[in-house]
């Protein structure tokens, strides 16, 4: 499997996975990297299948049209998502580029279509968790119960060595492990559900 973390303008992470038999790719979270990652898919002779949102905001999607026009892509995104897309996604749905199975995580808390991506030990967080840190939920549409069902039930409840992609470069490292996030992440920290609510206050 091909795996690419890719930062250009910005702190935003894009990222392109592909099966290395078939050239079938996915991009995730084009953001304004859009030129960075058509080159790369063309140099690479990746047919982009799908370009998948982990959630509407533009600092994540600004480059779908983009990639979407240049390679043909599909964009999938949850559901819920207010996104101009091609493919609903949700909660436990699978998605197949060659070889490579992508598996859906509904993640809300940061925006209501807030997906994670897991693939093989790799999981994509886009802004639900970040290395050292968490998504706000005091944007439209953020919900500090549903942050905490995600974190707690969802996310911390996987392997501890499943790799951490977030969707931003706001951490020490751009990437961690379920496990050190557990450990020396603050808003991991064991609290109750009202604790947690009273947290994401301050």
């Amino acid at each position: 499997m091909f795996f690419r973390q890719v930062k250009g303008k910005g702190d935003n992470f894009s990222y392109v996975i592909a099966d290395d038999a078939t050239g079938e790719a996915v991009v995730v979270d084009p953001s304004y990297n859009a030129e960075i990652l058509i080159q790369l898919a063309r140099e690479n002779n990746f047919e982009i299948k799908y370009v998948i949102n982990t959630h509407h905001h533009r600092d994540h999607t600004a480059g779908n049209g983009e990639i979407r026009s240049s390679l043909g892509s599909q964009v999938v995104a949850h559901e819920l998502s207010k996104v101009e897309k091609d493919i609903d996604v949700a909660d436990g749905d699978l998605l197949r580029v060659g070889g490579v199975t992508i598996k859906v995580i509904h993640t809300p808390g940061h925006s209501p279509d807030g997906i994670c991506l897991l693939v093989d030990d790799k999981l994509l967080t886009g802004d639900t968790l970040f290395v050292g840190e968490c998504g706000r939920t005091d944007t439209q549409g953020g919900s500090s119960e549903d942050m905490y069902n995600s974190l707690f039930n969802k996310i911390a409840e996987l392997d501890d060595d499943i790799e951490v992609f977030p969707g931003h470069d706001y951490g020490p490292a751009p990437t961690s492990t379920i496990g050190t996030e557990k450990r020396t992440n603050y808003t991991l920290e064991r609290r109750t559900l009202e604790e947690f609510i009273e947290f994401m206050r301050e």
